[in-house]
């Protein structure tokens, strides 16, 4: 089966969570497509095809709604917005802030020369001109059938500017033309906020792509050329000076210096890094000039790779939205209906809604003309339902909470399951990779030169941690020479590696008989016995020390109520003494890759949600068959594609942290909804009643949307709980 293709972009001209809904149904009606998923607080759109899906197809879908598509974003195209945003807001507030002294004048009976005629023209100057990107996004839900917030937004201010414009055509009724302006530079005020409030939530992703050089230093031919980041070529050889960043994930061919790699460890104190060892892009050289040979470019590299999970998590959706998504879709309609009706209440039957009035405490009897307060709670109505903050209650969570990850050294790849985390009980944890440091060292060798020189040109060919540990040991150990002439090279996850090499049959990997080398599992040693036509020709002892951090990260999960499972292939000698170390109570030593999947479905079946953590192939299955499955940064390709977290820094202390920050994300999503619903559950009836000037209504409208947003920005903080965990 062919693998799906991902595709991050940014859409444009949405405004609401109907807007981001009728993009993702636009896209994902288009054939081919697997998965579309539109993140208003982001502005993103994420999306899985097939790979005969092209770009402009989903575009031209997207813009058959109403929006566009852009999957090249103009570096200049967030400056160019803010300044619009102000110009806008601006010359919105230069015409109502007058307009508004002169209406309250004429309120209190003094004279306003052409009173009128002012609130005629400055009144259409700000709803027609200031406020055409509102009109411009309820015409595109009307041509399409639909409603969404900038509908009720512009029938508010519309009503309230028509009232002028009949008014001085002759017509007996109120007017609320200076009303009308009132409302839309109020909306403009707050989508001004928001927008401000929505760069800062999601700066963490900005940062990032301030640490990609736009240039390297490429020697080529003896000659040093200035190039382009993105013509850079695997193999390249890349000169960096002190205080530049590193722009390549590469191997150090020449030169001494310290390097700030706390972009991918956490760690603020710099590290020596000298010929043969890596470094990751986006990290700074310090001291010397390094010469570095090439490893990973383009959308291979860790920089690369970690700005396009974030923007996958952020572009993605948690349960939560489901609820919010749902109640949109029939707000606006409802909100329509609920302000006509109230108009009608107050023109047909002004007794009955008096009586409905002075239900409400505090609210006293009104002698105003029925029809007054009938525009006024029509009005009000429309204005005080926009759905702002219903639809930004998960998305604005969900963007600061990746972006408070990504800062904490985490990537979050399935937002689903970031949400599952809160809810699991249950952790099982690898051993080699994920409590110890995945670096072991071979101990003990007993090898005679034959042996040691296949299981080299075996183990070479493997990337298991142990098989890194063994190539580096025989090729040290001179004793081994490189042996050409091997063939039906085959890995076995969780077993070992075996081939055929100069007619015989050799295998490297789980000893037969563990039993025999009690001396060495007594040691804490990892067994890798070597065999030559299914006879034992030797054993190397391997030890791995524990990651910093293992023993608390086991506590600290444990005082979250979960509880903590060993699972490792490894003998239980062996997994006891780690389990020991670490504090862990529970182990499954000696299992197989199935086993592992077996043990997940094991607890799952008994009502648990479980959290696998891993980094080898033979951890690819259980990742993906857990609730929710956590690699760490330094672990292979396919188990970080088979998880849903990744740990970039490689520490497991990063998993509390995880746990801890998707309750805050859960938490802060329920206050969100809740807010919002209850915001409308008050304020739509005050509003049917005449109770809430429309200016009024617009500024709780506003309110409560930076309300939402302020909340959601308390998940980048750290609680006192927290801190003490």
């Amino acid at each position: 089966m062919t693998e799906p293709r991902k595709h991050t972009y940014r859409v444009t001209g949405m405004t609401c969570a109907t807007c981001s809904r009728m993009a993702q149904r636009a896209l994902a009606r288009v054939p081919g497509v697997q998965y579309a998923s539109v993140n208003l607080a982001t502005e993103t759109a994420f999306v899985l095809t097939d790979p005969s899906v092209g770009e402009e197809t989903l575009r031209e879908a997207v813009m058959g709604a109403g929006y566009d598509l852009l999957s090249q974003v103009p570096e200049d195209l967030e400056a160019r917005r803010y300044a619009q945003a102000v110009r806008n807001l601006v010359f919105v507030l230069a015409l109502t802030i007058p307009l508004s002294l002169a209406m309250l004048a004429h309120m209190g009976g003094r004279h306003v020369p052409f009173y009128p005629f002012l609130e005629l023209v400055l009144g259409g100057l700000v709803v027609f001109w200031g406020g055409r990107a509102t009109l411009r996004g309820a015409w595109i839900a009307l041509t399409h059938r639909h409603a969404n917030m900038d509908t009720l937004v512009t029938l508010g201010a519309l009503s309230s500017w028509s009232t002028a414009l009949l008014r001085l055509a002759g017509v007996a009724i109120p007017s609320f033309g200076a009303i009308g302006a009132m409302i839309l530079a109020l909306h403009v005020l707050g989508r001004f906020i928001e927008s401000h409030l929505r760069d800062r939530a999601t700066r963490e992703v900005k940062a990032l792509m301030r640490l990609q050089a736009a240039e390297a230093r490429v020697i080529r031919q003896e000659e040093v050329f200035l190039i382009p980041l993105e013509a850079v070529l695997g193999g390249d050889r890349v000169q960096v000076l002190p205080g530049e960043r590193i722009p390549v994930d590469g191997r150090v061919v020449e030169g001494l210096s310290s390097v700030d790699e706390s972009l991918v460890t956490g760690e603020s104190v710099p590290v020596l890094r000298r010929e043969g060892d890596e470094v990751t892009g986006g990290s700074l050289n310090l001291s010397g000039v390094l010469l570095l040979e090439t490893v990973r470019v383009g959308e291979d590299a860790f920089l690369a790779q970690m700005l396009r999970m974030v923007r996958e998590a952020q572009g993605s959706k948690v349960p939560l939205q489901a609820l919010a998504d749902r109640t949109t879709l029939v707000f606006v309609p409802l909100v329509v209906f609920l302000a006509a009706a109230a108009a009608l209440g107050w023109l047909l039957a002004p007794d009955a809604m008096e009586v409905l009035r002075r239900l409400v405490p505090l609210a006293g009897r009104t002698d105003g003309d029925a029809g007054v307060t009938a525009l006024y709670a029509a009005i009000a109505t429309l204005v005080i339902a926009c759905p702002c903050a219903l639809g930004l209650a998960t998305p604005m969570a969900l963007a600061v909470g990746a972006g408070e990850a990504s800062r904490r050294g985490m990537l979050l790849r399935n937002a689903e399951a970031f949400q599952t985390l809160r809810a699991v009980r249950v952790a099982l944890l690898d051993k080699t990779g994920t409590l110890t440091q995945g670096e072991p060292r071979v101990a003990v060798s007993r090898l005679e030169p034959e042996a040691s020189a296949a299981a080299l040109a075996l183990e070479e060919r493997s990337n298991h941690p142990l098989a890194r540990a063994v190539t580096e040991f025989l090729r040290n150990a001179g004793g081994a020479s490189p042996v050409v002439g091997l063939e039906e090279v085959e890995e076995t996850p969780g077993e070992g590696i075996g081939g055929v090499l100069k007619g015989r049959s050799w295998f490297v990997g789980r000893p037969l008989d563990s039993g025999k080398y009690r001396d060495l599992l007594d040691q804490g040693c990892t067994l890798v016995e070597v065999r030559r036509d299914g006879e034992v020709q030797g054993v190397l002892g391997v030890t791995d020390p524990l990651r910093t951090g293992s023993v608390e990260a086991v506590r600290r999960l444990e005082e979250l109520g979960i509880r903590v499972v060993m699972a490792t292939g490894d003998h239980p000698a062996v997994a006891e003494r780690v389990a020991r170390e670490t504090g862990i109570r529970e182990v499954h030593a000696g299992v197989h890759p199935g086993d592992k999947l077996d043990l997940v479905r094991r607890f799952q079946a008994g009502g648990e949600r479980v959290l696998m953590v891993g980094d080898g192939l033979n951890d690819a299955g259980a990742l993906k068959g857990a609730d929710v499955g956590v690699a760490m940064g330094s672990g292979l390709d396919l188990a970080l594609d088979s998880a849903d977290l990744i740990l970039v820094r490689g520490e497991l202390a990063g998993l509390a942290d995880a746990v801890l920050l998707s309750r805050k994300l859960v938490r802060v999503v329920a206050q969100n909804l809740v807010g919002a619903f209850f915001y409308n559950l008050v304020a739509l009836p005050l509003a049917m009643l005449g109770l809430l000037h429309p200016a009024l209504a617009e500024v709780a409208m506003g309110a409560s949307s930076i309300t939402v947003i302020l909340n959601s920005l308390r998940i980048r903080g750290r609680e006192k709980g927290e801190m003490e965990s």
